[in-house]
């Protein structure tokens, strides 16, 4: 069997995001960039279900210009057998929408025909947790959302997932091909080592484009403005209850 799993390239999670002085978008020239972190964790989760003897292959994807082809060597270098680099250079006013990433990711599964797809269950640059369900929509596949755990059966062709709710612990059973989307506490990726670093450059990547793909990434959203949240004020002591009550009631005007 097959795993698909799709990575994105985003700003570094340690870095402090800064808005252009253009207020056009985020600043991203001489800023590190790096795998979404969800997408690391679904890609150790891919090779952990492969080393298990559940699938033979691991195929990363991504959609982005050029430079994105360094967080798919991040992908091979962590295991990954081989790549696809749907090449796309972002406009910052049209960006691509979770429809439009969905819509290729179903064009690229379409013609490797996993058994099993992967994705962290957002990005940490828009926060929108949409492309897997909407993915597993236009596939009319199955869906697990927020695994903490996963489970495949081959002789049955299932997936077990236990998945994160607000009541606890929920367990699925999904058919397979399915679509999975992976939560922080699933796992913890694996450090790429410097053997498989130079092994990663000799794995193939293979360059398509949209059109390649026949999908339509034209936008309906338009980004007109980019701010900086309002930089907080600082905290006061009350001394009593009833100067609290009346910071509330004239100053917050939630009372």
């Amino acid at each position: 069997m097959k795993i698909l799993v799709a990575v994105k390239r985003v700003v570094d999670y340690a870095v402090k995001v800064r808005v252009k002085p253009d207020r056009t978008g985020v600043e991203t020239a001489n800023v590190k960039m790096s795998m979404n972190p969800f997408c690391e964790i679904a890609v150790e989760e891919a090779l952990r279900l492969r080393e298990a003897g559940a699938a033979a292959e691991v195929v990363a994807a991504t959609i982005g210009p050029a430079q994105s082809a360094d967080t798919l060597r991040t992908a091979l270098a962590m295991g990954a057998d081989r790549a696809v680099h749907v090449l796309h250079d972002p406009d910052p006013a049209r960006p691509l929408l979770p429809l439009v990433v969905a819509k290729i990711l179903r064009a690229v599964a379409l013609q490797e025909k996993p058994g099993l797809v992967i994705l962290g269950k957002q990005a940490i640059d828009d926060d929108c947790n949409q492309t897997g369900q909407m993915l597993a929509g236009l596939l009319q596949w199955p869906q697990g959302t927020f695994a903490s755990k996963v489970l495949l059966d081959k002789e049955k062709q299932k997936a077990t997932v236990e998945r994160e709710v607000d009541g606890g612990i929920e367990t699925i059973c999904l058919k397979l091909p399915a679509v999975i989307t992976t939560d922080l506490r699933l796992n913890q990726p694996r450090y790429a080592t410097l053997p498989n670093i130079m092994k990663a450059k000799s794995k193939v990547i293979k360059k398509v484009t949209p059109e390649d793909l026949n999908v339509d990434i034209r936008s309906d959203m338009e980004v007109t403005e980019v701010n900086e949240q309002p930089k907080r004020k600082a905290g006061v002591i009350l001394s009593s209850v009833d100067e609290l009550l009346d910071k509330l009631k004239n100053e917050a005007r939630v009372l």
